[in-house]
């Protein structure tokens, strides 16, 4: 009877620790299934689970590019850096690959002039072949040159005797514009986009403005019509690349990068320039309307406010290209993929402490 009762308490035993081990799997299989059904929750509504269900995404407005193309620009025109900057001795420096009229005038009316400037290109060869340029809207003639194709020439110029009403600030008279018309051939036919004229607007220091003597504006004229103001996009290094801002109505939606001498060698350093904020990828884009060309377009799409003055970017262009963007994507791609691996597992890791309850 003992020896029975004994065996039946062993097998008791015996049976309870399967028991044990049955439970043990049991709910071992049972975390295992949780965990997969929250892991497919969280592939399925993972951004719901972390931010919320009603949780608002601010997206960032999109920075609308400004179509660019390349206009070959035959002038060249800056004031002498050794010029006494007077009116009775005012030096530049003047260049060009094609024959041309230097025409100068003095105490030219501001309206009367940017009236010209919008007339066609036809009009200006009249003006320019009947001696009547700008008349009746100056004060005084000043230089007038025909010459051929040339490399940098220094042309003194100094005014007529007389003075000049430029009216008190704001004045209603420039001090001095210059003309740079190209000589056409008769029977020639231009490009709608050939340059015809670039017009040079020159304050000169005196006792009412002292402002120092310096180029105030410079406008292009090409064979269609089009009238564009000349500016200068800046680098990095502070080195400056010509830019023109079309005068048209359109002018958000197209940007000239001028294709001389002074402006190849600049986009040339610029080309060899770094992002100032990545420092790896090579700058490629202009931003508007501070002109500041100084990043990639990987931190293009990251920033709201120029990286070097922080004035809102309304606009922007390429100044060359972008082929370094399809590494960027798989350096991209390849960095995400591991974040998400990482966020997963730690997303594992806290769903099993606090199923656990250790905090």
């Amino acid at each position: 009877m003992l020896v029975a009762m004994t065996a039946m308490l062993v097998s008791v035993a015996e049976f309870s620790n399967i028991l044990s081990v049955l439970a043990v799997l049991m709910c071992f299989c049972a975390m295992f299934l949780l965990i997969m059904r929250n892991m497919t929750v969280f592939w399925l509504h993972g951004e719901e689970l972390m931010f919320g269900g009603n949780a608002v995404h601010p997206v960032q407005q999109r920075i609308p590019q400004m179509k660019m193309m390349k206009v070959h620009i035959p002038f060249t025109f800056k004031l002498h850096e050794t010029s006494n900057s007077s009116y009775s001795d005012l030096r530049c420096t003047i260049s060009s690959q094609v024959p041309y009229t230097l025409q100068a005038f003095w105490g030219v009316s501001i309206r009367e002039l940017h009236h010209f400037l919008w007339k066609t290109w036809s009009s200006f060869q009249t003006a320019v072949n009947d001696d009547s340029l700008l008349s009746g809207h100056y004060q005084h003639c000043g230089l007038t040159l025909h010459e051929t194709s040339h490399t940098e020439k220094t042309i003194q110029m100094f005014m007529p005797e007389g003075k000049l009403d430029l009216g008190t600030p704001p004045r209603h008279c420039y001090p001095l514009v210059i003309f740079l018309i190209r000589d056409i051939p008769e029977n020639s036919t231009l490009h709608p986009d050939e340059t015809v004229a670039l017009v040079n607007v020159v304050h000169i220091q005196d006792n009412v403005c002292t402002l120092p003597t310096n180029i105030l504006a410079q406008y292009l004229k090409q064979a269609n019509g089009q009238l564009s103001s000349l500016k200068q996009l800046y680098l990095a290094t502070g080195n400056a690349l010509g830019y023109q801002d079309d005068a048209c109505d359109d002018a958000s939606q197209r940007a000239v990068v001028l294709d001389n001498n002074n402006s190849s060698s600049s986009l040339n350093a610029g080309q060899e320039q770094l992002c100032v904020v990545c420092q790896y990828y090579p700058l490629s884009r202009a931003l508007l309307p501070c002109r500041h060309t100084c990043i990639c377009a990987t931190c293009f799409g990251k920033l709201e406010t120029c990286p070097m003055c922080r004035s809102p970017i309304k606009s922007y262009f390429c100044v060359r290209t972008e082929d370094y963007l399809a590494d960027c994507a798989l350096g991209l791609e390849k960095t995400g993929a591991s974040a998400k691996r990482q966020a997963f597992s730690q997303w594992i890791q806290d769903s099993i402490t606090d199923f656990l309850g250790l905090h």
